[in-house]
Order: C-alpha cells, then sequence, then structure tokens
C-alpha cells in the first residue's frame, strides 16, 4: 500500500554499495536494514536521515559468535536475555532438518563414500558437472556402531635413541616457523604431528616431512615410535600435556611457560617425581641460555665471586587488549606467558637459587596493568636482578637489552647482537652478524641427551624453581 519495506535482508557478496542504496530506498519510514552478506559501506546520508533508517551488521551464527568466553569457554548466555545464541541457532536448524520441516533434499546434488572423497572434490573443482550438496557418506559397523577404536599404552621406551623419534603437538605459528625446522636440522626423526583442527599440522607434515598427521592427542601419547613429544600449544594446556606425556614414558620439549598456575607446577613435577631413576627428560623453551652472548656472558662472570646486579630492560611492544596471552585463563599474561623467558635468564647468569621474588605493574591505573610490569629477584648469594618488562616503548629502542654490574665491571648486551665489557682484562665486546637466542642450541643440546641418554640440557630443579617463581610473580602482578 506504498508504505515501503518493513525490513531488508541483504546477503550479497559484492564491494559496491547499490544493494545498500537499493534497500534504503524501499524501506518504509524507520523501517530496518541488516547486512548479512558483505557489500560496500559508503551510505548515503540523505536517504537514512530522511526516513530514520536503522542498519546493523549481522554477526555471523548469532549472539556468542566471536566470544571467548562463550565458544571456547562454555559461558552459556541465558535463554531469557538471550533466546537465540549462536548454538540454539544451530540447534533449531538441526531439529527442523531431523522432523523434515526444512527438506534439505533437494539441495544435494551427488553422494560419496567417505573413500572416494577425492573425486567429490574433483567435482567440486571441475567446471564439467554443476553440483550444489556433495555429502560424504561415512562406513557404518555392523548394526549400526560406530568401529572400535582400539588404543593400548606402551611401555616406556628406552630414552637414548640412535635418530630419535619426535612428535608435535600444536602445529602454530611458532612451532613451524621455528620449533619443527630446529628439530628437522637437529637429526631427529619426524614422526607425527598433531593440531587440533588438523589443517595446520597437514601443512607442517608437507613442509618438513612429519611421517603422519592428526588431530588425536591420544594417538601420539599411546605410539611406540615416539620418543619425545613437543608441546607447542596454547599455555593453559602445557602442563596438562606435558603431565600426561611423561606418565605414558615419552620425554618432554614444553614450549614455555611450563604452567600458568601453581598448581599445575605442582601436579607436573609429581608425575615427573613418580617416573624414578629412569625418568624422561623434561625441558622447557627457556632457549636464552643457550644464545652465544649469554654463554660468553656466563663465562665471563664466572670468574667473579662478588654479588651481581642484573638490569633487564624489554622492550615488548604492546599486544591487543584481547590477546589470547593476555587472557589469564588461556595465556596466563604477559609475565607468566613471556617474562618468564627473563626470570630464567637471571637465574642462570646468577647461578643461584632465587629466595624473593616481587611484582609491580609499570602502568596501574591504565588498560595496559597487565601488560608492563616490573620484576625484582634476589639470590642466595645476595645478588638482585631487576626485569622492567614494558609495552610502551618505542620499536627504535633495542628489544631486549641485559646488563649486568659487579666487581666494578660492567656487561651489556644488545638484542643479542652486540656485547659489550667495561673494565674486562681482555675483553672490549663482541659482534654476531646475526641475531642468536639460542632456540636451535636448546633444541640439538635436548636431541643430543635423547641420542646419549644424557642429562636434561637444564636442570629439572631449576625449570621447577623458575615456573614457580613466575607464576607467583604472574599472580602478584595482576592483583
Amino acid at each position: 500500500q506504498g508504505l515501503g519495506i518493513d525490513g531488508v535482508l541483504i546477503t550479497a557478496a559484492t564491494d559496491s554499495n547499490e544493494p545498500l542504496a537499493h534497500a534504503a530506498r524501499m524501506c518504509r519510514k524507520r523501517g530496518r536494514l541488516v547486512l548479512v552478506g558483505v557489500a560496500g559501506l559508503a551510505l548515503e546520508r540523505a536517504d537514512f536521515y530522511q526516513k530514520e533508517l536503522s542498519f546493523q551488521v549481522s554477526c555471523s551464527y548469532g549472539p556468542g559468535r566471536y566470544d571467548p568466553d562463550y565458544e571456547e569457554r562454555g559461558h552459556d548466555y541465558p535463554p531469557a536475555f538471550v533466546r537465540w545464541t549462536e548454538q540454539r541457532n544451530f540447534e533449531a536448524v538441526l531439529e527442523m532438518v531431523r522432523s523434515r520441516r526444512l527438506d534439505v533434499r533437494p539441495l544435494i546434488s551427488h553422494r560419496f563414500a567417505f573413500d572416494a572423497a577425492p573425486a567429490a572434490y574433483e567435482l567440486l573443482l571441475s567446471a564439467a558437472e554443476p553440483s550444489m550438496g556433495i555429502l560424504l557418506e561415512y562406513p557404518q559397523a555392523p548394526g549400526g556402531a560406530p568401529p572400535p577404536v582400539i588404543r593400548s599404552t606402551p611401555a616406556p621406551r628406552p630414552r637414548a635413541a640412535a635418530i630419535p623419534a619426535v612428535a608435535f603437538i600444536g602445529a602454530g605459528n611458532y612451532a613451524t616457523r621455528v620449533l619443527a625446522p630446529a628439530f628437522a636440522a637437529s637429526g631427529a626423526r619426524l614422526v607425527a604431528v598433531a593440531s587440533m583442527g588438523g589443517a595446520t599440522a597437514a601443512y607442517c607434515a608437507r613442509k618438513f616431512g612429519f611421517g603422519r598427521v592428526t588431530s588425536d592427542v591420544e594417538s601420539i601419547l599411546c605410539a611406540g615410535d615416539v620418543d619425545a613429544v613437543v608441546i607447542a600449544t596454547r599455555h593453559d594446556s602445557h602442563a596438562s600435556l606435558a603431565a600426561r606425556a611423561l606418565a605414558a614414558g615419552k620425554n618432554v620439549f614444553v614450549e614455555k611457560p611450563l604452567a600458568i598456575t601453581a598448581a599445575e607446577v605442582e601436579a607436573v613435577q609429581r608425575v615427573w617425581e613418580a617416573g624414578g631413576a629412569d625418568r624422561p627428560l623434561l625441558v622447557v623453551g627457556f632457549n636464552r641460555r643457550f644464545a652465544p652472548a649469554v654463554q660468553r656472558m656466563k663465562a665471563l662472570l664466572s670468574g667473579v665471586r662478588a654479588p651481581k646486579s642484573f638490569v633487564v630492560t624489554v622492550n615488548a611492544g604492546a599486544a591487543a587488549p584481547n590477546h589470547w596471552t593476555r587472557d589469564p585463563l588461556l595465556g596466563g599474561g604477559r609475565v607468566i606467558g613471556e617474562a618468564c623467558h627473563f626470570v630464567d635468564l637471571l637465574r642462570f647468569l646468577a647461578a643461584q637459587p632465587i629466595v624473593e621474588a616481587s611484582a609491580r605493574s609499570a602502568a596501574p591505573q591504565s588498560a595496559a596493568a597487565d601488560d608492563s610490569a616490573t620484576l625484582l629477584l634476589r639470590f642466595a648469594d645476595g645478588s638482585a636482578g631487576t626485569i622492567h618488562y614494558l609495552a610502551g616503548g618505542h620499536r627504535a629502542f633495542p628489544k631486549e637489552r641485559i646488563e649486568v654490574f659487579c666487581g666494578g665491571k660492567v656487561l651489556q648486551l644488545d638484542n643479542f647482537r652486540r656485547l659489550r665489557g667495561y673494565g674486562w682484562s681482555g675483553f672490549n665486546g663482541m659482534r654476531w652478524w646475526r641475531q642468536d637466542k639460542g632456540q636451535r642450541a636448546l633444541v640439538e643440546a635436548f636431541v643430543g641427551a635423547l641420542r646419549g641418554g644424557g642429562e636434561s640440557p637444564i636442570p629439572p630443579a631449576e625449570i621447577f624453581e623458575v615456573s614457580r617463581v613466575t607464576v607467583t610473580l604472574g599472580e602478584t602482578e595482576t592483583r
């Protein structure tokens, strides 16, 4: 009757602004436009102003999408307040399909047995035959029951292996950029890689030659052909995966941190100690102690008996407020997840137990309160360390600077490329052509211990000590 449309759903996929322009013109006064697809957003003010139109971009699937509390941690929205969440939308559609109120059969153009899946993808990529809904049909065991999954836990393998067989759990950015190349170069045999989705694991396997790909972590922990497990997942899973791998008799290399709570540290330590004299190797990725520059500093400091004063300045750069590393439940926060490197570095250089530790936020009244902190350490011989972990600096400044003051002498290391010495007899400084933070040296030391059945390249007592101290500092800093 000439009023116009009450509401318009725009499901186009285009860069053009025309869908919104047409929708605005066809709407009645105070009508509603909802963009479900993708379209140009150069809106004509007059169209919206004169009619007082409402415009909304719809989040795919419904409320809860992109909310980690909802999607990852399972915190549901009460139905009385949010009737149609992402999950309940899916449930409604599936129920309509089950009851045949939503009939999708006319959309199915092809069916393939699961074993013939490659042919289905060839059809999808081919223009020779039109297709719409392609179903892959899984085989059923007799009686309709799914095929049984049989697993057995093998006896722990001998720790020494001429060519250690290594499996990865996690195939993210750090695993593919740093750890996998390092283990491949060390001469280890890469037998398996697992990731939650499978796609990243498949990419990692193709690039580095892993023997098999899986999304089933248990199949790696129970595999008889795996000598060591590399854990490169998100921080919140490190402790549980490390404990399970150790309990299965596997040697473990876990990317830092070992754990994000004190209870997790104690749990991993209990499992490791339960292995007795023949317990597996446990290494955490505290690679900076293996950097050539740090090894040189260690050699120089070994002849100094006086207490030492350490100052570490980390120009860390800002992380987005919603980045998972800053989430206390997923990443543990940046002190636990990242500054642990420098707690371990000072523990190594001091060569003394940490007897006191405290932390203070460097920006207590700002949104970056958990992003910048000053950590204070005191060691058994009277040495002291200060770690400034800061997110508000400029990128032109060195990212990591380590300074040591002792016995009238000073060492200063910038970005693991230039080491200066002041007051040292016969030593003024050194330069390295490229930055080396010790990642490959740590991996080589771990694989070497696997080959020869030797001791861990990082003493487990120091791993647990540093982990406990860092967790305490992280909890103190966030309070």
